[in-house]
């Protein structure tokens, strides 16, 4: 009504950007989470996990259009650093245009810092948490006893015996996360000023553009069944109890 455009032109030309802050909010959420809640586990009670805890519960209680905000305020120039760019997937098409290959690197980066940042940092806790809990769970069970026991190094112990049960909470979920993700955030984008596939759904609901808003929700509902699926597949993987025939 409003784009004057067909739906599916509109949704091609806006998921990539949703899909690039999406993928790499979920590669850096995970490489992260992963180690340090290993590591929260392995040293369970001790100052670093006591101050780690703290910092990743303050993390989970800020919405991350709240953070974001904080963010541009602080980060973004103005009375504060002058860091980050206040907005934008990247430097406008006249700038652009004349840089490197190497510089349009480094300003994608640059661009993308800020809302990945924001982005992630709700599933970011959650991950966490849920990783250290796991493994604690695990560690305290017979089997890892027995290897103990037996005089198996500790190392070996949590990477081989209690690491792979410890993934099937975490394989669970990717499929939920990744449809999260690339389905992209209204808040983030509007307010980063990022013209992608979240920020033309928030735009088409407060313009009652409704066919744009039935595409948006044809193509989330989409991708939260191919992450549903996604997650049967890596628990599968994971789990050695389940099987598919």
């Amino acid at each position: 009504y409003f784009h004057h455009q067909s739906v599916s032109d509109l949704v091609i030309s806006k998921l990539p950007v949703s899909i690039s802050l999406g993928l790499w909010s979920f590669l850096i959420i995970y490489s992260i989470c992963i180690p340090l809640g290993i590591k929260k586990a392995v040293r369970h009670g001790t100052q670093f996990d006591l101050v780690s805890s703290t910092i990743i519960l303050v993390g989970y209680s800020i919405p991350g259009f709240v953070l974001g905000i904080g963010l541009i305020v602080l980060l973004g120039g103005g009375s504060f650093f002058d860091i980050f760019p206040l907005g934008g997937f990247r430097s406008p098409s006249e700038i652009w245009d004349t840089l490197t290959p190497f510089q349009k690197i480094v300003d994608q980066i640059h661009h993308m810092i800020l809302p990945i940042i924001a982005w992630s940092i709700g599933s970011f806790a959650t991950l966490t948490v849920l990783m250290k809990n796991s493994l604690l769970e695990n560690l305290s069970q017979d089997y890892v006893r027995t290897a103990f026991a037996k005089g198996i190094k500790e190392t070996r112990v949590i990477w081989y015996h209690a690491m792979r049960n410890s993934l099937i909470p975490i394989a669970s979920g990717i499929g939920h996360i990744l449809g999260v993700v690339i389905a992209g955030s209204y808040f983030i984008e509007r307010m980063f000023n990022i013209d992608g596939f979240g920020r033309l759904a928030y735009e088409a609901i407060l313009s009652r553009d409704y066919p744009v808003t039935l595409g948006y929700l044809v193509i989330v509902v989409i991708i939260r069944l191919l992450g549903n699926i996604i997650s049967d597949l890596v628990l599968a993987t994971v789990d050695p109890r389940i099987r598919f025939k």
